[in-house]
């Protein structure tokens, strides 16, 4: 997905897998651990994280969800961003499994596309963009990137972890300022 900022900057996510296989096979432990969502809302007070309250299985792994994506992306590319945020608030707010293709499907319905043409498409693209999916996994693995974010600038400079805008301002305002100058 890619988001232009003015002919200057210009922003593309790629995929990241953060869970390749289940993390907790134990679901009371699943459920301890996102009790740790309550210290990243107080960090962030825009996002809204529930610690895991309903009976839904925990996701086995982001890789559905990051397909799901890669396929409505390359179809219907305006819903793409209205559906990444879906999917976080799908899994940090309301608890739904979201490595289930039919929570998915619902999912990118309520965005707005339309569920028998979604699954009919990720049925037929399915291998394709899971191969994509994992290439660009690979490719931040061969760069060092292991945190999540990790935002990229200007494809040399990486900046680990979630970062206050005015660190990313900062970085980008040097950036351009280098390429002003030649250098």
């Amino acid at each position: 997905m890619q988001a232009h900022f003015g002919d200057r900057v210009e922003l593309t996510w790629k995929s990241f897998l953060l869970r390749t296989e289940p993390k907790f096979t134990d679901r009371d432990r699943f459920v301890r651990y996102t009790e740790g969502w309550r210290t990243m809302a107080e960090m962030e007070p825009r996002a809204t994280f529930t610690p895991w309250s309903t009976d839904a299985e925990p996701p086995t792994s982001s890789l559905p969800a990051q397909v799901a994506h890669k396929v409505v992306e390359a179809n219907w590319p305006d819903a793409a961003r209205p559906l990444h945020h879906r999917l976080l608030e799908a899994y940090f707010t309301e608890n739904r499994t979201i490595s289930d293709w039919s929570v998915l499907t619902q999912v990118v319905a309520e965005v707005g596309v339309d569920a028998d043409e979604f699954g009919a498409l990720a049925a037929e693209q399915r291998e394709t963009m899971t191969r994509r999916v994992i290439d660009e996994h690979n490719e931040a693995i061969s760069q060092g990137i292991t945190a999540v974010p990790t935002v990229v600038i200007n494809e040399v400079l990486p900046v680990p972890g979630a970062q206050e805008s005015e660190s990313y301002i900062a970085w980008i305002e040097r950036l351009l300022e280098r390429v002003e100058q030649g250098g």
